[in-house]
């Protein structure tokens, strides 16, 4: 069995995969927000709808779609729930 010190977290820092049924994206942090956004929106649901309905603050909501702030994987899931995708955390092992 390998060490721990040879897996690493595709997630926080780096990437994420969130998939619709149509396709897997891979994104950066940075275009995470701009997704949701616009998820959000061609679903027809408000920011403080959503934010309800995810059961998070509307503040969250608002710096996630600008791009700000580190979400933590629990408002992600929340979030992907409510707008029909599913998010995915890979562990890979260093090449």
């Amino acid at each position: 069995m390998k060490s721990h010190q040879n897996m690493i977290f595709v997630c926080f820092l780096s990437l994420f995969t969130l998939s619709s049924p149509q396709n897997h994206i891979v994104m950066s942090i940075q275009h995470l927000g701009e997704y949701l956004k616009n998820r959000r929106k061609a679903l027809g649901i408000t920011q403080p709808h959503l934010a309800e309905l995810a059961q998070i603050s509307t503040n969250t909501l608002y710096k996630l779609e600008r791009g700000q702030g580190n979400p933590s994987l629990e408002v992600l899931n929340k979030l992907t729930e409510v707008l029909g995708l599913e998010l995915k955390l890979e562990v890979k092992q260093k090449p």
